[in-house]
């Protein structure tokens, strides 16, 4: 085990003063802390000085994948209380009808009952057994399959109507575990990037990076002429999941279900044969470019999973540059930055965003990695 591969040198001191509990007052207000990969911090910035910051002709990638308010929670019959976590990409759900013999009665039943095998963070009061039915409403249920380790349950969803608007009404936004309020209504806008779109509905968390954008700052940029490509990548829970492993080189990452269009192909091709840096905007984005080419070994379109560990040994095959969030002490996430830009470049960085009270995590302030 090395320097690099030593999961305690990713720790860092994080006052909890500093983890943001709610959004700026604006979404482009936020301070941006400019890194160059060779020297360092360079500048504080604001978030709308970005066309100014960036290299001339930069294509920047945004994940456009949608946040499903994917949190449901109920009460049994005794009382204790449940709470379900949706982790099966709502996309990629396949329902079927239930046998008219197994479907739910109801004295207000109308249309047909589907169901579908699905993964989700089950917890309860008191852990429910396989063969166990949880009822959230009249129009949705969920039977126990298989229980696994961390809450991770098989469960067979039960529906009547459309599934995302069951969830529309019902769920809640999964707020990341370290902000300690229940969610708000003014969350159901602000945990979302603009750029979201409606049939990219699949990801538990926020590709937080994008949420600093507005139509201004877009404008300003195409302005100045930097390029526009979307990936979708649906995120999951996992990316709060703690890297448990000493040696960093024993961590197994969580797969994700990710979308490289032809077009955005196409321009990151391009950017490339012309010399011009491709920038990820979160890591999310960085992820979804970085395993698709480790899946087809080519600047392509893809469509598929993957469970790439970006760490430091990483050779970026298409990402130049990044506009990310302040991740984690010891997460997956701090680790990919320390493989684009140094780890001791990164934790400098970090102590300085630390002294001079940079926001953290989710709803914080933003880092550009040039």
């Amino acid at each position: 085990m090395t320097a690099d591969t030593s999961l305690t040198s990713y720790a860092f001191d994080l006052p909890d003063s500093l983890i943001a509990q709610a959004p700026a007052a604006r979404r482009d207000a936020s301070r941006l802390l400019v890194v160059d990969r060779r020297k360092g911090v360079a500048r504080e910035a604001r978030f709308t000085d970005l066309p100014d910051l960036l290299p001339k002709g930069a294509l920047l990638v945004v994940n456009n994948s949608k946040v499903l308010p994917a949190r449901l929670l109920t009460t049994k019959p005794t009382g204790g209380a449940v709470e379900f976590l949706l982790l099966t990409p709502l996309p990629l759900i396949s329902p079927r009808p239930v046998e008219s013999g197994d479907a739910p009665s109801s004295d207000a039943a109308t249309g047909v009952w589907l169901e579908a095998e699905v993964e989700g963070l089950l917890r309860a009061s008191k852990k429910p057994k396989p063969g166990a039915v949880i009822d959230f409403s009249e129009d949705l249920s969920l039977t126990v399959v298989e229980r696994g380790d961390f809450g991770r349950s098989r469960v067979g969803l039960r529906w009547r109507g459309d599934l995302k608007a069951i969830f529309e009404r019902l769920g809640h936004m999964p707020l990341p575990p370290y902000i300690h309020r229940p969610d708000s209504p003014e969350d159901r806008s602000r945990y979302q990037t603009l750029h979201a779109r409606p049939d990219k509905q699949g990801s538990v968390a926020a590709p937080t990076a994008g949420l600093h954008f507005t139509p201004e700052v877009r404008q300003a940029l195409a302005a100045k002429g930097f390029g526009w490509a979307e990936v979708s990548l649906h995120v999951g829970y996992g990316t709060f999941s703690p890297v448990r492993a000493a040696d960093i080189r024993d961590h197994r990452m969580h797969a994700e279900f990710v979308e490289v269009p032809p077009e955005t192909a196409e321009a990151v091709s391009l950017a490339k044969a012309e010399g011009r840096p491709v920038f990820a905007v979160g890591t999310t984005s960085a992820r979804a470019l970085e395993g698709a080419f480790k899946e087809t070994g080519a600047l392509g379109p893809f469509t598929g999973w993957t469970d790439i560990f970006i760490r430091p040994g990483h050779t970026f095959a298409v990402v130049d540059g990044m506009l990310t969030n302040f991740h984690l002490p010891g997460s997956s996430l701090v680790i990919m930055v320390a493989a684009l830009a140094g780890k001791g470049v990164i934790l400098d960085a970090y102590a300085h965003a630390v002294r001079e009270r940079f926001r953290f995590f989710s709803y914080g302030d933003a880092m550009l990695i040039r």
